[in-house]
């Protein structure tokens, strides 16, 4: 028998306390501060950082299998402790040669931004950075914020290409109350505003993806590492949804009958096709994100096409996952529409993780553009 996976266990033995904390997650707007401490201790938000930031270095199939776990529990801290792995993941190296002292701690809790981009403007052996970012998910909890720029000298052009990122402790940004949505409310993804802050060299850090491939994880494709979190979310979401409708079924007797739901025929293919497809879509998920890792391993590089399957894999996952919702919700009746019904809250959060750029669905027509021999022009496509 195969030994259990450590960090997957960790996610599943703190379900019972993310379920306790879902509800306020939801009033609040972001997720409490129980759970994002509990997923700290556990070393979960390093999952995929680098040894030498505390991180645990862990390979795809794990990440996906951890978030999928919390996110089962409740969507909006799955996708808190998604955004926290691949912050530390894609950004925490950047830190070991400039300002290794402000992740030294293994409880320190780190939120960042790619949605805008804000200018820094250099003042002495630092820079002024001003700006406005959205979607910084689980920003209450964080201890540090790495803000996306580009850098200036005093002129109208940034002084190089590309961007980086400024590193801000707590106490010098500001969070906007801005997320007022529908879907994942829990999650907390409020704007974070810099005015006029002074931040040192030493912590002008590389960009998204900018650091050296020191380990296997960091030789993956970055729009692969993007994608594959969104749809562990997504998956685990939806499996939620199963296990919400199965209870639901076992008890509901529908209007006008003397049977429960779960004797109706349309109950009955309504799961079994659930299953079906989202069994189906996590298996093409892990078979391709074993073979990435696989090539990695052996010092390779990922093939385009095989990127491109990648991509479509990942937003089909986030589909399937929003399919086998609506279809439960349907099967379950005007149930899924009630307030307080676990349905009607799962129904909300699927469905903005399929709006998210790295597994929305046009990506599936982009990437296909790379199986017929065609250049592809959507950003997560094109990311190495």
């Amino acid at each position: 028998m195969a030994t259990p996976n450590p960090h997957i266990a960790k996610a599943c033995a703190l379900a019972p306390l993310i379920r306790r904390h879902a509800d306020e997650a939801e009033r609040q707007r972001h997720l409490p501060r129980p759970v994002a401490q509990a997923f700290a201790q556990n070393g979960l938000y390093r999952l995929a950082g680098t040894p030498d930031i505390h991180g645990a270095d862990a390979d795809p199939m794990t990440q996906i299998g951890v978030i999928e776990a919390a996110s089962r529990a409740d969507g909006s801290a799955g996708w808190n402790l998604m955004i926290g792995i691949e912050t530390f993941g894609l950004i925490g190296p950047g830190f070991k040669d400039r300002c290794p002292e402000l992740i030294a701690d293994p409880l320190t809790i780190m939120a960042s931004s790619t949605a805008a981009v804000g200018r820094a403007e250099r003042d002495g052996d630092g820079w002024r950075v001003s700006g406005q970012w959205q979607f910084v998910s689980g920003i209450h909890n964080a201890q540090i914020f790495g803000a996306t720029v580009q850098l200036y000298d005093g002129g109208d052009e940034p002084i190089e290409q590309g961007n980086r990122y400024a590193v801000v402790p707590e106490g010098e940004y500001e969070i906007m109350d801005t997320w007022h949505v529908g879907g994942l409310r829990g999650s907390g993804s409020h704007d974070v505003r810099l005015t006029d802050v002074f931040v040192p060299d030493a912590r002008i850090i590389a960009p998204l993806g900018g650091n050296a491939a020191t380990t296997p994880q960091l030789r993956l494709p970055l729009g692969n590492r993007l994608a594959y979190n969104k749809a562990a979310v997504a998956i685990g979401i939806a499996r939620a949804g199963i296990d919400a409708f199965v209870h639901l079924a076992t008890r509901k007797q529908p209007r006008f009958t003397t049977r429960r739901l779960r004797d109706r025929a349309f109950a009955q293919r309504a799961v079994a096709s659930a299953e079906a497809r989202l069994i189906g879509a996590r298996a093409g998920l892990m078979e391709l994100a074993a073979s990435s890792w696989e090539t990695v391993l052996a010092g390779d590089a990922v093939a385009e096409r095989e990127r491109a399957l990648f991509h479509i894999v990942a937003a089909d996952a986030a589909r399937a996952a929003v399919e086998v919702v609506e279809a439960l919700c349907e099967a379950a009746g005007t149930t899924a529409n009630r307030l307080g019904e676990p349905l009607e809250r799962i129904a909300r959060d699927v469905r903005v993780v399929r709006q998210h750029a790295t597994v929305a669905p046009h990506l599936i027509e982009d990437a296909g553009r790379v199986l017929l021999g065609l250049e592809p022009q959507a950003g997560p496509v094109r990311a190495r």
